[in-house]
């Protein structure tokens, strides 16, 4: 309770008189031209409340009065987990106020005071519940009005956040200049010209306030707000995505879309931002800690020990053709460049298996450290090819074609009965693949410094040809033993796959025979249902940057891919349910074999049409 004493607010203790037996107010909040906040407790209910208290000199106004009643009452009628409840609104000797639920917690604008901009994950997230909450009001007919860090609360047990004074700020007649209603730093072109406005409006709004809260600074600033609003209504926000923050670049799109002057080209409701920005989270869905040390550590051979086995790989290879011949050397070079590092694959590959990963979790997890190597570049400001690097890129490659002519000589010298091997011949080779080592490692190190090539390589090499022969043959060391627990990070068709391929893997020789195509058409609905998502991604980033017209083209093309994704997911549900009817006995090889075909015709039209539809692509001449 705050403390009887001189000094003490006259209004505290007259609006506790007028409310005595009702609540016990502890102590204010805080207060601004809305009013003044007070913590308290229902005493029939025994519960912590917050008191938004109207000014009395506003309170005085009946216009205003009767406004701000109007507003809370609607209000009160949200029922949304992300907008905070108001339990009651009332007016009792000449006091007029509302009293809503209690968040412990912080204010948007005290949190990145507090702890700087939000990082894109909890950005993302947090806009999105913003949206939904915005959603479920323009449902309801109410729009906000008033969109800003400070009228979003962050529960601190729970990070949930919660949007609070619904209409209010219209209805108390705050003003930021010239007689226009609102917050002038987050208010929309049209509200500061006192125009109509819409639930258009509250995106851009929760545009403004999204980016505060990821760069840390305001839109638009000024010395007043007349100059503020001005800017408003007549300059371009910086654009987000611009910044170099190392946010996701969808992330950034949605924030640039909401803060366009024109409603049309923002977003056309909250429930489409909502959704956009549940791609955005979904594409950075949290990988589980194998496949994250796999990708930077594990799935590579560029440690200290790797380092150490070249040069003892080199340095037996040249004491052998000292010893045996140059035929040898090179034989005993060629065999550990190539069965050395396959047998470190397949031994990680086994691994991986064990634990209940296969190839197809590394797509998305090198993708997701390649998108995440790319913001942080961004952040770094990293380099622009240079000049210096293409005259390295062009010694790389002359070195390496005299190189390899040196070397073709060489063989054929030693192959040519009675031939001599040629001392020039060996030293044109030794100095070329010197030269050809050290302006490799030099161009590499210049091309590091904008992308991670470390990444983008073992990448190819996980997922491509070399990877699958590494996970085959890691599946015949295995066997049996390996379990393949429910991983969230996968794709529903990789999930589906998996089982189904366990599901196979342990049907009886002969059953396994007589459906010997069904790994086939497993690999192919899974390989086509990531490609249907990839373009159901594409035309959903690609529905941010387009006009009206364009747009209802596109939303068609994406409704149906996700049509044929879930037409191909589909399929692969009936097959792993009918092999488990086949493991409980309820179900017969015919019967599996009847789905395998019509499994097959699927996997059969999805391909054309993605095949179509990367032609006409290639066709399409891209816009300059």
């Amino acid at each position: 309770m705050t403390p009887i004493g001189s000094g003490l607010d006259p209004l505290f203790v007259s609006f506790q008189l007028a409310v005595a037996g009702r609540y016990s107010i502890d102590h204010e909040l805080g207060r601004g031209g809305m009013g003044v906040v007070y913590l308290a407790r229902e005493v029939d209910l025994d519960r912590p409340v917050a008191i938004k208290l109207l000014p009395p000199d506003r309170a005085a106004v009946a216009s205003l009065r009767d406004a701000f009643l109007r507003e809370a009452r609607l209000a009160a009628k949200l029922s949304h987990p992300n907008i905070i409840p108001i339990h009651a609104v009332e007016e009792m000797a000449g006091f007029v106020y509302y009293v809503m639920a209690f968040v412990d917690g912080v204010t948007l604008t005290e949190r990145v005071r507090a702890r700087g901009p939000l990082s894109g994950s909890e950005g993302a997230r947090m806009l999105r519940e913003l949206a939904w909450a915005l959603s479920y009001a323009h449902g309801q007919g109410l729009v906000h009005r008033d969109v800003k860090p400070d009228n979003v609360l962050i529960e601190s047990a729970t990070g949930r956040v919660l949007m609070a004074d619904f209409g209010i700020a219209a209805a108390t007649g705050l003003t930021g200049g010239d007689g226009v209603t609102g917050t002038p730093e987050f208010m929309s072109p049209e509200q500061a010209l006192g125009g109509v406005i819409d639930a258009r409006s509250d995106l851009y709004g929760l545009g403004a306030t999204a980016f505060y809260a990821l760069s840390g600074h305001l839109p638009f600033a000024g010395d007043s707000p007349t100059e503020i609003l001005a800017k408003q209504v007549t300059e371009s926000p910086p654009s987000l995505a611009a910044l170099g923050l190392g946010l996701p670049r969808k992330l950034a799109q949605l924030v640039d879309r909401c803060l366009a002057k024109d409603p049309d080209q923002r977003p056309t409701s909250a429930e489409e931002l909502a959704e956009q920005l549940g791609v955005a989270i979904e594409q950075r869905r949290e990988l589980p800690a194998v496949l994250r040390a796999f990708v930077k550590r594990t799935g590579r051979i560029d440690g200290g020990g790797a380092v150490i086995g070249w040069f003892a790989l080199a340095l037996g290879a040249t004491t052998i053709s000292a010893v045996a011949g140059v035929a040898w050397g090179f034989g005993t070079l060629a065999l550990g460049t190539t069965v050395l590092p396959l047998a470190y694959l397949v031994s990680v590959a086994r691994r991986l298996t064990i634990q209940g990963f296969n190839q197809a979790d590394l797509g998305p997890a090198f993708k997701a450290e390649l998108q995440q190597a790319r913001e942080e570049f961004a952040v770094e400001k990293s380099w622009e090819p240079v000049r210096v690097e293409r005259w390295v890129r062009l010694a790389l490659r002359a070195a390496g074609l005299v190189a390899l002519g040196a070397g073709v000589a060489l063989l054929a010298g030693i192959w040519r009965i009675g031939g001599a091997l040629g001392v020039e011949t060996e030293m044109i080779l030794f100095f070329a693949l010197v030269i050809w080592t050290v302006t490799g490692i030099t161009y590499l190190s210049l091309l590091q410094r904008r992308r991670d090539v470390d990444t983008e390589f073992w990448g190819k090499i996980w997922i491509g040809r070399i990877g699958q022969l590494a996970f085959s043959l890691a599946a015949r060391l295995v066997g049996r033993r390996s379990i393949g627990p429910a991983m969230t990070h996968r794709a529903t068709e990789l999930s589906l796959g998996l089982a189904a391929e366990q599901l196979y893997e342990n049907l009886p020789k002969a059953t396994r025979q007589a459906l010997s195509n069904l790994p086939e058409v497993l690999r192919r609905l899974q390989a086509d249902a990531q490609a249907l998502r990839t373009r159901h991604d594409e035309l959903q980033e690609a529905l941010a940057g387009v006009d009206t017209a364009e747009a209802d083209d596109l939303r068609a093309e994406r409704d149906g891919a996700h049509a044929r994704l879930v037409e191909t997911v589909g399929a692969l549900e009936t097959i792993r349910l009918n092999l488990l009817r086949l493991h409980a006995g309820s179900a017969t090889v015919q019967s599996l074999t009847t789905h395998l075909e019509h499994a097959a015709e699927v996997a059969a039209h999805v391909e054309r049409l993605i095949a179509a539809t990367s032609e006409l692509d290639r066709l399409t001449p891209t816009p300059v």
